[in-house]
């Protein structure tokens, strides 16, 4: 029987384990925390999102890097066989807005929970505050790896499941990049992914907590050359403390360059108005508000703490009386509502990241196997490698469809 070791006991590691031993491998778990799929736990706000239920073509639009390299792990368990499996193990799962997959319990643990009972039944060792220190390779092939304690774990095929460095308060500290590049893997520079964005204005912090709704946010390199176009979409966002998050804004944050510099947001607050029409809005408004404040025309068009940053933004007072608002001073404000501007700074840190972007390069990765092109046995599934997707339960489906191509393919017997 063939022995297959796998290092991680996250989303990833658990699926690989599960299809290595059902493929009939005997099968060691090693995780260095005290308890499997710690970070599962966290996911979805504690509720775990653990798929997405679109069609293929939506689901693979929302794989924001090497979508190709993700086809035959895909094909293997896709979203609705996880749901299918997940059911079957005896966790039922509802699909919410967005095509949403959670737990009907809402409790995250129940998934870790569904699958460690699997890994029990069908005998697989889990060995937990299990540290790996390195992998030990012998005549060109990896056979097993060294633990920090001393011990030695020998396997014929080993797979490295062990995340990113987003949250590194669940053991996501980035072992597995060191590991493999010990065995001459590149690494592609590790990035926070779907995080939120610190901005170089100071006026989103005194809205901190403003939630804004159908809204369009799209963010533009720009240069010497013509304006790229970096993202451009309607959702929701949030301001905070240091700039802005969101779904909007977290998933831009994964399709940013490294360098923010030549990097231009904006807000368009109306987006299903042009600019014509806004302005005529505004036009009737101001004819029926004229005795009034600018403010209060301005009220009936965005929040008041907005309103008021509208008309800052656009060099108007406020309280000044809206029939003494001139032509261009209106068409200002037509402006900052359909193009609010905003740079980035940076992004924040992968205690807050929800993914991590880069990794292990999938050039060197066998995508139809998940095994190294540079050291035989060695296989790698989920977060570790340079695949993420948006938010919504792509990066787990992520996950689980790798880790269960890793662990099939680790248990096939060795030729010769």
């Amino acid at each position: 029987m063939k022995r297959v070791l796998i290092v991680g006991g996250g989303a990833a590691g658990m699926m690989a384990a599960l299809f290595a031993a059902r493929a009939g491998a005997s099968v060691t778990l090693l995780e260095q925390n005290e308890k499997l799929g710690k970070k599962v736990y966290i996911t979805g706000k504690g509720r775990c999102n653990l798929t997405n239920a679109a069609e293929k073509e939506v689901f693979f639009q929302n794989v924001l890097r090497n979508p190709r390299f993700l086809y035959a792990s895909f094909a293997l368990l896709d979203n609705f066989s996880l749901i299918a499996l997940m059911e079957e193990l005896g966790m039922p799962v509802k699909i919410e807005r967005g095509q949403r997959a959670f737990p009907v319990s809402d409790k995250a643990s129940d998934v870790t929970r569904t699958l460690e009972r699997e890994l029990v039944r069908l005998g697989v060792t889990v060995r937990l505050n299990a540290r790996v220190a390195s992998l030990r390779v012998e005549e060109g092939r990896v056979v097993g790896a060294e633990l920090e304690s001393g011990a030695f774990v020998p396997a014929e095929a080993v797979i490295l499941a062990t995340g990113g460095k987003s949250y590194p308060s669940t053991g996501s500290t980035g072992d597995g990049y060191r590991l493999a590049h010990e065995c001459g893997h590149s690494v592609i520079n590790p990035l926070p992914a779907l995080v939120p964005i610190e901005t170089v204005e100071t006026w989103p912090m005194e809205l901190t907590g403003l939630s804004l709704k159908n809204v369009r946010l799209t963010a533009r390199q720009v240069g010497n050359k013509k304006p790229k176009t970096l993202f451009s979409e309607m959702g929701e966002m949030l301001f905070t403390h240091f700039g802005i998050s969101g779904p909007l804004v977290l998933t831009l944050s994964s399709l940013l360059p490294e360098d923010l510099s030549s990097v231009q947001m904006e807000i368009d607050l109306k987006p299903a108005l042009d600019e014509q029409t806004l302005d005529h809005r505004l036009v009737n408004d101001f004819r029926t508000l004229s005795r009034k404040q600018l403010i209060t025309a301005m009220d009936g068009l965005a929040p008041h703490s907005l309103a008021l940053q509208l008309c800052r933004l656009a060099e108007i007072s406020p309280a000044k009386p809206i029939h003494s608002v001139t032509q261009e001073e209106r068409k200002r404000l037509v402006r900052e509502m359909k193009a609010l501007p905003l740079r980035p700074a940076r992004l924040r840190g992968f205690e807050e990241a929800i993914v991590t972007r880069g990794g292990i390069a999938v050039r060197e990765v066998n995508p139809s196997t998940m095994e190294s092109k540079i050291l035989p046995g060695l296989f790698f599934a989920g977060e570790l490698l340079d695949l993420d997707g948006a938010t919504g339960g792509f990066n787990l489906q992520i996950a689980f469809s790798t880790g269960a191509l890793a662990g099939k393919s680790a248990a096939q017997p060795l030729l010769g």
